[in-house]
């Protein structure tokens, strides 16, 4: 199938990069989703179902774009979950701080939404016109979770972390595919969860619609 295009609705390096990596060609198109007024809209607190909520928010919005007409269009977000609370983005240095000391030497869950809109046209008999396929019109997400343990981690190497800016824009401030799996010392579950995508749980989500994932390889 030729003529497939697969979006990804979010701006994460670390996302993108998973896809090119597994060879799954894509082309990356930013929502303008408000996370905080989308949360605050549906007064959710539980960290999966928030994932999925922003997860379709960030889809459908891009779904609705000209540029996505025809194509299957994938929207993430992660959420992660400590002690019972959920930890988003810190973006300031003190609360990046505040974080960490707690999660040193311990363990949370990391949350990952993933939510898949088919753009592609549909065909009433359902039979696709010439070189095209087509679309299921299935709107459809689930979140993949993994559990992450902490190393006990210092003053000094908390400080040197929030120091490199790294901290203050990723779910829960830390990273595994960066510097901060300096400080993991295990995973429990699909370690392309933990750092945003879930590549096996987008094989699940495409074969949904019809489609398998090996017609995006490169």
């Amino acid at each position: 199938m030729t003529d497939l295009r697969l979006i990804l609705a979010s701006a994460s390096p670390a996302r993108t990069q998973l896809l090119s990596n597994a060879g799954i060609a894509h082309r990356v198109l930013v929502s303008d989703v408000d996370e905080d007024a989308v949360t605050a809209r549906y007064g959710i607190t539980d960290s999966h179902d928030t994932a999925l909520l922003l997860a379709r928010a960030k889809a459908e919005s891009v779904a609705a774009l000209d540029e996505a007409d025809g194509a299957l269009v994938l929207g993430c977000d992660s959420v992660f979950e400590f002690d019972g609370k959920a930890y988003g983005k810190p973006y300031e240095a003190a609360v990046a701080r505040d974080r960490l000391r707690r999660m040193s030497g311990g363990t949370g869950v990391l949350h990952t939404g993933h939510w898949l809109v088919d753009n592609r046209e549909t065909a009433d008999d359902g039979v696709p016109g010439a070189g095209a396929s087509a679309g299921s019109a299935a709107t459809i997400g689930t979140v993949a979770s993994a559990e992450v343990r902490f190393a006990a981690m210092t003053e000094a190497e908390i400080d040197a972390y929030i120091a490199t800016g790294e901290p203050l824009q990723v779910a829960g401030a830390f990273t595994l595919d960066s510097l901060g799996g300096s400080f993991i010392t295990g995973i429990n579950g699909d370690p392309h969860t933990v750092v945003g995508l879930s590549i096996s749980t987008l094989r699940e989500l495409l074969a949904s619609t019809g489609v398998g994932i090996t017609e995006f390889w490169t």
